[in-house]
């Protein structure tokens, strides 16, 4: 008879003591040890389902490299095409795909839709955390029908095996993976050991049936995906489904993927119908407004790997208590700080008695560096309360001597400028070398400093 072992684990970051500790040596955290089972009695260990057939057995033994006889296998396309964007051109058949996000975000909703959209192949979806019943009103509310969708509520995993040799589907989608119980561990379930068992189970299973295993994941309070580090480096693919409940507009982001680029991301709007694919989301992002207003200005900007034009809005009023306000809303605030000294320094414009409101429309949250030169002209624009042409975009960033340093892929942004109509934009002028200007249709304008700028506009 083996012996029981049990070692304690954070549930915060799945660090694995073999003894309980107050402290989290690895992330830090306070009392979030917890004592699971890592080996059982062997005779209480319950049968599972076998997914090895004979050809795989066959398979397991050493071969030379030169033996392996490579198969070019196609691709899934999914009828979601920021999915398969961000896929790498869709789904490879045996890859394992890890979603995460806040809750509420739309996960569930995203592969739901997936699912009765897809009518080619036969899908089923296995819920933990919701009935039947809940999962057809949202399908009604979709308003698609599927014959090929199987749905089963159930947190078991040899229960889900044993439905899966039923319906023998072409893909699997797991809602969520914090939700399943494995009968080889005797932990609860979303523990670390439990959630680290049943994605080893799904991993297998993915391998030896080649069918693409969907999984849903949680997050914790400070944004990582809940469970054990090991649940990504075990998935071919990670991605963070992500945005501000309040706004309409979802991001989908690559953060691992073996079969593709890490750099792209998908743009969703949600709606009553569940999540549209956004195929050009720098038209939704410009706002349209009939007369020029102050304090507005266009940046070229990219995430990741895809070129988007958003609307930088910036408001400089006068400081009506002692301490003059700093706001942002999509931006590093540190960022906008900086800038500001760079204005009061360089330019002589006295913003140290000013409030400063700066907002990226849409919710957007950009990191890039490049979007600076539309925010100080945004500022410009609303410290002397002149607009701005609405057929202009900029795109540069700041240096501490008020210097216009040179971005990356200018090429790309240039070309969704002048895909959208603008007629003039502002670039480095470090990057006008090698740069075919007649190429385009929008007129380009090289600039070398902040005042080359402010001479042109203003």
């Amino acid at each position: 008879m083996a012996k029981i072992k049990s070692a304690f684990f954070c549930q915060q970051c799945g660090h694995e003591t073999p003894k309980w500790t107050g402290k989290c040596p690895s992330c830090g955290a306070w009392n979030s040890f917890v004592e699971e089972v890592v080996q059982r009695d062997d005779k209480t260990k319950p049968e599972t389902v076998s997914w090895d057939d004979d050809n795989n057995k066959q398979q397991r033994k050493a071969y030379k490299l030169d033996e392996v006889v490579q198969t070019n296998e196609a691709r899934m396309i999914a009828p979601d095409s920021e999915l398969n964007r961000v896929l790498g051109g869709g789904m490879v058949p045996g890859s394992v795909i890890l979603i995460a996000g806040d809750p509420g975000i739309g996960k569930s909703t995203l592969f739901l839709q997936l699912a009765l959209h897809w009518r080619s192949i036969t899908t089923l979806y296995v819920s933990g955390e919701e009935s039947a019943q809940q999962i057809k009103l949202r399908a009604d509310r979709i308003g698609v029908k599927n014959n090929n969708l199987y749905l089963l509520t159930a947190t078991d995993t040899n229960t889900l095996f044993q439905e899966v040799k039923k319906v023998r589907p072409q893909l699997l989608i797991i809602d969520s993976i914090q939700t399943l119980e494995s009968p080889y561990v005797e932990s609860a379930a979303g523990s670390v050991s439990q959630v680290r068992e049943c994605a080893a189970e799904l991993q297998r299973f993915a391998k030896a049936t080649n069918i693409p295993v969907c999984i849903i994941g949680h997050i914790t309070k400070d944004g990582s995906i809940a469970g054990p580090k090991v649940l990504e480096h075990m998935v071919d693919t990670v991605l963070q489904f992500e945005g501000d409940r309040h706004y309409a507009y979802r991001i989908l982001r690559t953060l691992k993927n073996r079969f593709g680029s890490t750099s792209e991301l998908g743009i969703y709007e949600m709606v009553t119908q569940g999540m549209r694919a956004v195929s050009n989301p720098s038209e939704i992002l410009l706002s349209q407004h009939d007369e020029p207003l102050s304090g507005v200005a266009i940046a070229a900007t990219m995430e990741a790997s895809r070129p988007l034009m958003i609307e930088v809005q910036a408001l400089v009023t006068q400081a009506v208590y002692g301490t003059p306000q700093r706001t942002v809303s999509g931006l590093d605030l540190r960022r906008l700080q900086l800038l500001l000294a760079v204005l009061e320094k360089r330019g002589g414009f006295h913003f140290g008695a000013k409030d400063v409101f700066v907002n990226i429309a849409g919710g957007l949250k950009i990191e890039d560096p490049s979007i600076e030169l539309a925010l100080v002209c945004a500022l410009l624009s609303s410290y002397e309360d002149k607009a701005l042409p609405s057929n202009i975009c900029l795109v540069g960033e700041i240096g501490l001597s008020g210097e216009i340093r040179a971005v990356n892929r200018i090429d790309q942004r240039i070309a969704e400028a002048d895909k959208l109509g603008m007629d003039v934009i502002f670039i480095p002028k470090a990057n006008a070398k090698g740069l075919h200007k007649t190429n385009y249709k929008i007129e380009i304008k090289t600039v070398n400093k902040v005042e080359d700028v402010y001479k042109m506009l203003f």
